[in-house]
């Protein structure tokens, strides 16, 4: 499953994101340090699901009328306070739990309610655009800082006649989640020198970056627009195009009033209907939600999810199926399952991403939506149905 984390100073609206996106119970408070022990909990990407292409939805249970949520884990970690790669703060455990993430949402307090330590200021007096490479950087700090630690190593292995250099850096980041391919492409991307002994602290910090850049996916997302000045918003999305803008807290009310049956909302949605009956004030607040939504074109957060995972990391979604005329499981079930896949993945990729022994026993694959077999080596589009014919049972 898909791992994202959520990163950003204490205070900064981590853990009412997280509640949002989960509905999980965690405690939420306008203090640093609110969350000590990461948080985690399954939250979902949305994508059109193909029923949509036929006359009845599938009726799974994560389709609401043509809208298929695909689960993903989602991590709240400890807030990060500057220089944490040294151990400030909870640095260490923060950097630790992030690193076991496929990618990272950095949120920012976008309202400078918050300081650079999370502790509550005057609306407006904290500039939040010094957050944008906040987090980026105490990350490859803290990474070219393992590296640097563990390089003597590296010197010592130079010494003896099979050296190779990507091996030897793998050995020192094969437990952050980095692969040898990844380690591989950054080497070919920067010079350095051609002796471990020569490396000074700019080589690591330049292959900390890079390795950072290719092994874990990171998109900014200015939290609080509901109380940000309209002048820090404008200025944000001046600077930085590929900024995303989000109200984790009015998510977090539409999910809750969609919950108790007050409104009909589904996440993503770029408005709402109201369905029970509610007092005058709880009118004026969805009102006030209304506004927002209507003027941002939703609330932001399944946004941010989505476009992390399909866009930042590059993922598909694929149905697999056993019946390609009926699109159909053995029990019946209509599009049963689907799967987030790297973009460039094969029909057999699939059969091992649904069984181990599927894989193994793989024999063809056919095009659930043009009933015809599909060489091996196809590559699968978002929203292909498969159907995997294996040896395996």
């Amino acid at each position: 499953m898909i791992v994202l984390a959520l990163a950003g100073k204490p205070n900064s609206g981590k853990s009412t994101f997280f509640k949002a996106a989960t509905l999980a119970e965690i405690e939420i408070a306008e203090y640093p340090f609110t969350t000590i022990k990461a948080n985690r909990g399954i939250a979902y990407v949305r994508r059109e699901c193909p029923c949509v292409d036929r006359e009845k939805r599938c009726g799974n249970s994560h389709c609401r009328n043509g809208k298929r949520y695909i689960p993903i884990e989602l991590i709240d970690v400890a807030g990060l306070v500057p220089d944490a790669h040294l151990g400030r703060g909870l640095g260490n455990q923060f950097l630790d739990d992030l690193m076991n993430a496929d990618a990272i949402i950095n949120l920012i307090d976008i309202s400078g309610r918050t300081n650079e330590e999370g502790e509550l200021v005057e609306i407006g007096k904290y500039d939040p655009i010094q957050e944008l490479t906040f987090i980026k950087r105490e990350i490859e700090l803290w990474l070219a800082g393992v590296i640097k630690r563990n390089w003597t190593n590296i010197e010592r292995a130079s010494r003896g006649p099979k050296f190779n250099i990507e091996t030897s850096i793998a050995s020192v980041v094969s437990g952050l989640g980095i692969k040898s391919q990844d380690i591989l492409h950054c080497l070919k991307e920067m010079e350095y020198p051609p002796m471990p002994s020569e490396w000074a602290d700019g080589d690591y910090e330049q292959l900390a970056c890079l390795l950072r850049e290719v092994s874990k996916p990171l998109i900014v997302i200015a939290n609080k627009i509901d109380i940000a000045p309209e002048e820090s918003i404008k200025q944000l999305t001046g600077i930085e195009k590929d900024v995303l803008i989000a109200s984790s807290q009015y998510e977090l009310i539409l999910r809750k009033g969609s919950e108790r049956g007050i409104i009909q909302y589904d996440p993503g949605d770029e408005t709402f209907e109201i369905i029970g009956e509610i007092t005058a004030e709880q009118e004026e607040g969805l009102n006030e939600i209304g506004k927002m939504m209507e003027r941002y074109r939703g609330t932001g957060l399944q946004n941010a999810l989505d476009r992390i995972v399909y866009r930042e990391m590059g993922m598909i979604t694929v149905f697999p199926v056993e019946n390609e005329a009926k699109w159909i499981d053995g029990r019946g079930n209509t599009l049963p399952d689907a799967y987030l896949m790297k973009n460039g993945s094969t029909p057999r990729d699939l059969a091992y991403e649904v069984h181990t022994d599927i894989g193994d026993g793989y024999l063809y694959a056919i095009d659930a939506r043009l009933n015809r077999r599909i060489s091996e080596d196809q590559i699968l589009k978002d929203g292909d149905i498969i159907k995997i014919v294996s040896a395996a049972k």
